[in-house]
């Protein structure tokens, strides 16, 4: 079965809406849990738009499961994942005009300042994962790295407009599932999937795990996060006879 991460930075992108204390992202992973969540996903991102340092440490004795950390590769953010040390840490671009996380992480152009991060974070005994577009080169420098994991990004098969360019992106990411797993990588995808993409997704050979955010908690405002964590568990189990090529 397919983990899933749930995502909770939106939790706490609507509490600093007005800087207050509501809503929880402490109480939103534990219903998040309940509701069958595999893990915990948080992006403690450099300009703290929405999750805060104070949260990502409150997290990590409520996190029982599994509490996935993405970070960019910035020596201070690096430095709180080593003292609240997650699972699992997931290195990700980051720019500060971007609404959300935009493509994946050269790791081709940054193999050398990436290498530092990736031995101090495994050397305190966390699961290194790079988030990546699903191209051939950028898996081989992940295993270069040695890295424990990638994670496709999965925009460009979730914005596709048309149906063909749809089932060309899922392709794409069937190939560098393969590509990764067949160099000993732990493949992982995740952005933009929702209730009505993820089957399709779900069910592409040596996929692991699942990282999803804003479509379960966009679903948790009207049916509660309980619910529409349990029905995002449905729609990827749902896809049971996994794709073989």
């Amino acid at each position: 079965m397919i983990r899933l991460g749930v995502n909770i930075d939106h939790v706490a992108t609507l509490r600093q809406a007005r800087r207050g204390d509501e809503p929880d992202p402490v109480a939103a992973a534990i219903l998040a849990t309940l509701g069958g969540a595999d893990g915990i996903t948080i992006h403690l991102r450099e300009d703290r738009r929405h999750i805060q340092d104070r949260d990502a440490r409150l997290l990590r004795p409520v996190v029982t499961t599994r509490l996935n950390l993405e970070l960019a590769a910035v020596e201070s953010i690096v430095e709180i994942a080593l003292e609240i040390l997650p699972e699992e840490a997931t290195l990700v671009p980051e720019r500060r005009q971007e609404l959300t996380t935009e493509g994946g992480l050269d790791v081709v152009a940054h193999e050398k300042s990436l290498l530092s991060h990736v031995r101090r974070l495994q050397g305190a005994g966390i699961d290194v994962s790079l988030f990546i577009d699903p191209d051939p080169a950028q898996i081989d420098a992940s295993h270069r790295l040695g890295a424990t994991a990638v994670e496709f990004q999965t925009a460009s098969y979730s914005e596709a407009k048309t149906a063909p360019e749809r089932e060309r992106q899922r392709e794409k990411l069937a190939l560098s599932a393969r590509h990764a797993h067949e160099r000993g990588l732990h493949v992982h995808m995740g952005h933009g999937l929702n209730y009505h993409n993820v089957q399709a997704i779900a069910a592409l050979a040596h996929v692991e795990e699942l990282n999803i955010g804003h479509s379960i908690i966009s679903r948790a405002v009207l049916v509660g996060l309980e619910r529409a964590v349990r029905e995002m568990k449905a729609a990827i189990g749902s896809s049971d006879d996994k794709a073989t090529r």
